[in-house]
């Protein structure tokens, strides 16, 4: 026995073109508005993440500088013969890093020892007393050193002494 197909009926082929017309109409507005609203919950923190990367590097590099011409200043004061005066020694290492000079500033203190060893002396303000430096003179050199942008300063102290 054979079964005989018999011809379909033109709503049955309306019904099946719109099927198909569906299946090929692509994404509806609201597919598409989801789909972008789960793109920016995922790409926008990504995005913040690597602009605070940016940043972080950024002041990871002028304090790493910053630390150098620190150290390079502080070298330099070091290895000077003893006086009176080391600013330029200091403004030397920041224009070896390119920088400005009033960047780099240096403040000094002198020890002024007690009448007997029991007492301890005192730090008193200035690079020599008088502005003459004596033998057995001890002086603390304190240099500060402001970022390119000044958002950050640095300090480090040196004493300085002939004995």
């Amino acid at each position: 026995m054979s079964e005989q197909l018999e011809p379909m009926g033109a709503t049955e082929q309306l019904d099946e073109l719109r099927v198909e017309a569906r299946r090929d109409a692509g994404y509806s507005l609201t597919e598409v508005l989801v789909a972008v609203v789960l793109m920016s919950i995922a790409i926008i923190p990504i995005l913040l993440a690597a602009g605070l990367s940016v940043r972080t590097s950024s002041q990871s590099r002028n304090l790493a500088r910053m630390e150098t011409v620190l150290a390079n200043a502080a070298d330099r004061v070091n290895r000077a013969t003893e006086g009176c005066d080391y600013k330029i020694y200091v403004e030397a290492a920041a224009l070896a890093e390119q920088w400005s000079p009033s960047q780099a500033s240096v403040s000094y203190q002198y020890y002024v020892p007690a009448a007997s060893a029991a007492n301890p002396g005192t730090w008193q303000a200035g690079a020599c007393p008088d502005g003459v430096r004596t033998p057995g003179l001890v002086q603390m050199v304190t240099i500060s050193i402001t970022s390119p942008d000044g958002s950050n300063t640095r300090s480090i102290q040196v004493v300085k002494s002939d004995v």
